[in-house]
């Protein structure tokens, strides 16, 4: 089932063509890479599917809405409740432990204290960082605090996850463990990822791989 349609985007920056007539599918429980130099506009193909970008030109429809027919708070509740988002550098709050930080989207959508930190600890034992709880972002490593944001993303049981190379400042071990975790956990919940990455070894995770070159998906080939 497609989940997330971009068609025909386009949007410039200045005098800057990020994008030029991109399209793309995104399927329910899929993982799929965006890969491409850097300038290519992967990266804004992501913000623009996630609702974080409006393009000048074209569609991007979730389950056949139109985001850009939304209000700002639904854009807003979809990217807080549906969407999850990992980024390079986790983006954790700095000032809570890493079990508040998980538990935060929940309670943000208003879940109970108690009933947040419970789901949070159950991620964070998935994640395997049970031991980092306690601890604030700045005394974990990067490997530990980017497990604390992938399990951030999945605590709200997101229907998509946009990560935009979330593995880009780890050393090529903890990266592996990162994108092992990832996508077997998002597998397991039946969440699709879009995944920016420009290394082979991290896009070799995704189920099919969409390569962006001048604001366009040149083409795309399944993985596995």
């Amino acid at each position: 089932m497609t989940l997330l349609t971009a068609s025909d985007l386009r949007l410039t920056f200045g005098p800057t063509t990020a994008l030029d007539g991109a399209s793309l599918t995104v399927r329910a429980g899929e993982v799929l890479a965006l890969m491409g130099p850097s300038g290519s506009g992967k990266s804004t193909l992501l913000h623009c599917l996630a609702g974080i970008l409006a393009p000048e030109s074209g569609r991007v429809e979730f389950e056949g809405r139109d985001l850009a027919a939304m209000s700002d708070a639904e854009r807003s509740a979809l990217r807080r409740t549906t969407f999850g988002f990992v980024f390079q550098f986790g983006q954790l709050v700095p000032e809570l432990t890493c079990l508040e930080n998980v538990a935060l989207p929940l309670r943000l959508n208003g879940a109970r204290r108690r009933e947040a930190r419970a789901a949070a600890a159950g991620w964070l034992e998935r994640l395997e960082v049970a031991d980092v709880a306690d601890k604030r972002p700045g005394q974990v490593s990067g490997g530990q605090g980017q497990r604390v944001a992938v399990a951030r993303a999945l605590v709200t049981g997101p229907r998509v996850v946009f990560a935009d190379e979330p593995t880009g400042a780890l050393d090529s071990l903890n990266g592996e463990r990162v994108m092992q975790l990832f996508t077997a956990a998002a597998r397991e919940t039946g969440a699709a990822v879009v995944l920016v990455t420009h290394e082979a070894r991290v896009a070799a995770y995704s189920d099919r791989e969409a390569i962006v070159r001048d604001g366009r998906v040149r083409e795309q080939a399944f993985v596995r």
